[in-house]
């Protein structure tokens, strides 16, 4: 059964034109324990809105599937990295990434404002704790956000 989630980056970082561009990638450096556990919750297949985070404005700008499961973040035991973690164990991994996969860009990127204006939408994560990197998304959710980008 395919679930959904949401994933937030940086446009300047890795927007969904570097998305489609490279075709995958892994989404590592998450250091938030809720945000993990929900990596850890995908299945391969599942549906992801790729929301740009620190933009202005700050939306969903389209559509990502997971495309391999949840697996140990090596960034955690580098120390060159930003995301390293001094007490990440190789035998008891911390953190772990999943990759996900380009599916589309949106015709047009859904504002965060107009998804907090939907009374639909008013039980969403991204709603209610819009600061969680990697979050659920219910299926209705979904598609209302999906319909919204497509007019």
């Amino acid at each position: 059964m395919t679930a959904y989630w949401l994933v937030k980056e940086n446009p300047s970082t890795f927007s969904i034109d570097d998305l489609e561009e490279h075709g995958s990638t892994p989404w590592y450096g998450v250091r938030n324990y809720e945000a993990r556990n929900n990596m850890q919750a995908m299945s391969e297949g599942d549906r992801v809105l790729y929301y740009h985070s620190s933009a202005s404005p700050p939306g969903v700008a389209g559509i990502a599937r997971v495309v391999k499961e949840a697996y140990p973040d090596e960034t955690q035991f580098d120390e060159g990295s930003p995301y390293h973690d001094p007490d990440a164990d190789r035998e008891d991994p911390t953190w772990y990434r999943v990759d996900i996969g380009y599916e589309e860009t949106f015709p047009r990127l859904v504002p965060l404002s107009e998804i907090k204006a939907d009374e639909r939408l008013s039980e969403m994560t991204l709603v209610n704790r819009s600061r969680l990197s990697v979050q659920p998304v219910e299926e209705d959710a979904f598609e209302i956000i999906t319909r919204m980008a497509k007019g």
